[in-house]
């Protein structure tokens, strides 16, 4: 196994089940992603109650409370020493490539030999930086989500975030509480409250089957895997920070980050569609959540049915700024992630760079996937989602094992 996060670890508790001997190999400690390259206020956005394992779920007396960073590194610590996964921590896989039936992969710490290898080192291990960033004027700073963790590490004046996804509103919204003013770039993104009718949103993602939508069930599964993450953060109040939070604060809106010439960033004009199409998406979410509700006659123990009011857009966002005139500092890049597997010499990769299976076994035998978006189920990605899948795929390797 390669990671020792929530998805290798589930994967680890499910072979031990199976009496599978296997080890688990990690380049810092446990959970080493949510301690090293996350910001300094993330939160996850599932409840507590929906980080659930194989054989272990949540302890405390906040259900309903969304963990910190600190909170979710001791989560998976304690799971890992519950489950006594064989964890080799400071270990940095270099190399991984078949040998005869078998797969050498070689370490900074010597090499194992084994028939099956499981990769759960997650997809988002490097920063998706556009090459436009190379253009930016002296004097402006370009930075990457993955390397920000907070507004004081940002020089003085402006800050123009470029997407409005998960991240994208979250640190938009943080940076102006801090005192920057901040212009928000905003392409495709899905809106959604963090309630409705009373429950969680995960609650009804969980309850009305949304979260076990399977991949082999999709019309178009590499589509469904590019979808944004939802418009979502974990809050004390159960508030929503969408669009229209972050414009309520003084955040400015424009249209889709498009180019950069002589120091003036350029913005599509698709804002007013965009974000008519965030808001569909989201009520036609809405309305399957009610005709779950009706079928299963759950209509009495939630409120009432109710929809937000709709995105809030200017009327004529700016299609260009000139940033060092518009006193923008710095350029944040939230513009997504990508894994690393500059180490993977197994011939399984496709023209991007993806690795290229069905969900989660590859076409070389004995190589597996865990932990990415939508691999197996719509909720993969997430904590909750790795019991299931890891159950699927010690299935499946236990089987190819027994030859």
């Amino acid at each position: 196994m390669v990671g020792a996060g929530h998805a290798g670890l589930a994967m680890s508790r499910c072979l031990a089940v199976r009496g599978i001997d296997h080890v688990v190999l990690e380049r810092g400690e446990v959970a080493n992603s949510w301690r090293t390259e996350r910001w300094d206020s993330l939160r996850l956005l599932t409840p507590n109650w929906q980080s659930r394992l194989p054989g272990f779920g949540y302890e405390g007396d906040d259900p309903d409370g969304f963990r910190d960073m600190t909170q979710t590194v001791a989560f998976l610590q304690r799971y890992a020493e519950v489950i006594s996964a064989p964890v080799e921590t400071r270990t940095t896989v270099t190399s991984i490539r078949r040998d005869d039936e078998d797969y050498l992969v070689t370490t900074d710490r010597g090499e194992w030999r084994a028939r099956s290898v499981v990769l759960a080192s997650g997809a988002c291990n490097l920063a998706n930086v556009p090459k436009v960033a190379d253009a930016l004027p002296d004097g402006i700073a370009s930075v990457h989500s993955f390397d920000y963790r907070n507004p004081d590490q940002l020089p003085a004046g402006g800050v123009l975030v470029v997407g409005a996804s998960a991240t994208g509103t979250q640190l938009g919204y943080e940076i102006h509480k801090s005192g920057r003013p901040v212009t928000l770039a905003v392409g495709e993104h899905i809106r959604v409250p963090r309630t409705y009718r009373g429950r969680d949103l995960m609650w009804w993602m969980d309850n009305a089957g949304v979260h076990d939508e399977r991949w082999d069930e999709m019309d178009d599964i590499n589509r469904a895997r590019r979808v944004p993450s939802f418009q979502l953060t974990g809050t004390d109040d159960g508030s929503t920070l969408d669009l229209n939070a972050v414009t309520d604060i003084g955040v400015a809106l424009v249209g889709r980050f498009a180019g950069l010439v002589d120091g003036k960033a350029q913005f599509s004009g698709s804002l007013l569609n965009q974000c008519a199409l965030s808001d569909l998406k989201m009520n036609r979410l809405l309305n399957s959540f009610d005709e779950w509700a009706a079928e299963v006659g759950a209509d009495a123990d939630v409120e009432p049915s109710h929809r937000l009011d709709s995105t809030r857009v200017p009327e004529k966002p700016p299609l260009t700024l000139k940033l060092a005139e518009a006193g923008i500092g710095t350029v944040l890049w939230c513009t997504g992630y990508r894994p690393d597997l500059s180490w993977l010499e197994v011939d399984v990769l496709d023209r991007k760079g993806r690795i290229c299976h069905e969900g989660g076994v590859t076409s070389s035998p004995g190589l597996y996937l865990m932990g990415m978006q939508f691999l197996r189920r719509r909720k993969s990605a997430l904590i909750d989602g790795a019991a299931d899948d890891a159950d699927d795929l010690s299935e499946h390797l236990a089987a190819y094992l027994d030859g």
